[in-house]
């Protein structure tokens, strides 16, 4: 069987998804509508199979659900906070107060542009320590009021520049991780697109922890792993084969706690269907905390990840 090209299929969705949406509202091209769902049927149906380096540019792809989607679609009376307090509002972690059925959490993610110009000032979500202070600040304040935390993961790790590392980047991350690990309300993470490196885990110390079907999360990126072990970066596909960064790979190492399910070729071609599966899956999650105690809680995401090692090295 011809391997697909999942840029193809994905191109060929998106022309498709237009002719229909140019002539949805028309009763009169109601045959030709028809025969344009059926060709869209066939076409995606090309993207059943996917390698991982398949799913890498799915979970990179621009046009995926971005974390403002997320908050817009799921939640209600969003509140924005700013600033790490101390030094500069980092606009690549974005978060605040919601409610969500009802009941006041505190939600927050990388946030990545739609087109060059929101992706610098976004910095392609890599945020720098000032962000990884505001997310750990909005965190901490939701457990002084006993709200409970969602968080959405989608960054190609932690920005690498001097001045982040001047500003105490390595810091800013291992405090986020003992912090997070001692929460007393209850954390889920999701992550919708890349999780890289230290950038990903810093808002990743969950209780349970989710990702998108095509979603990935690793290390570091495929094309770093390929420099590092062959000193060549265009064989990422290869690095993506060993790496087991998948959302299949690491449920079935126990990881992650679930995988939600995307339509073919990716979250975007239909976000609506995600949408509903993540507010479905946040439901039963937290009902699943709910009368436990704040040291039960955090006792409970100590030792989820204490027992990683166990399961995946045996």
């Amino acid at each position: 069987m011809a391997k697909i090209d999942i840029r193809e299929v994905d191109n060929k969705l998106t022309a498709l998804e237009e002719q229909i949406n140019a002539l949805s509202d028309n009763m009169e091209h109601m045959e030709l509508l028809s025969d344009l769902h059926a060709e869209y049927d066939k076409v995606a149906a090309g993207a059943q199979e996917l390698t991982p380096h398949d799913r890498v540019f799915l979970a990179r792809h621009a046009k995926r659900p971005k974390v403002d989607d997320y908050i817009d679609a799921l939640f209600d009376d969003f509140f924005i906070q700013r600033g790490d307090v101390l030094n500069k509002e980092d606009k690549s972690i974005y978060g605040g107060i919601a409610s969500f059925h009802g009941v006041p959490v505190t939600v927050l993610g990388h946030r990545k542009g739609r087109d060059l110009k929101e992706n610098l000032e976004y910095n392609f979500g890599m945020p720098e320590p000032e962000g990884y202070r505001k997310a750990l600040r909005m965190m901490k304040q939701a457990e002084k009021f006993g709200r409970p935390i969602i968080t959405f993961i989608d960054t190609p790790g932690a920005y690498p520049g001097l001045d982040a590392e001047a500003h105490g980047q390595s810091q800013a991350i291992s405090r986020n991780l003992a912090e997070m690990s001692a929460l007393r309300v209850p954390v889920i993470a999701i992550v919708t697109g890349e999780g890289s490196s230290g950038g990903a885990l810093a808002i990743g110390v969950a209780n349970s922890v989710y990702m998108l079907e095509n979603a990935v999360y690793s290390v570091l990126s495929p094309e770093g792993f390929a420099s590092i072990l062959w000193k060549d970066s265009s064989k990422a596909d290869e690095a993506c084969k060993l790496m087991k960064l998948t959302a299949q790979d690491l449920y079935n190492f126990k990881v992650i706690d679930g995988i939600i399910h995307e339509p073919l070729c990716g979250a975007h071609h239909n976000p609506s269907v995600v949408y509903r599966d993540i507010d479905e899956m946040l439901v039963k999650e937290l009902r699943k905390f709910r009368g436990k105690s704040g040291s039960d809680i955090a006792r409970d995401r100590y030792e989820k990840f204490r027992s990683i090692d166990k399961v995946v090295l045996g």
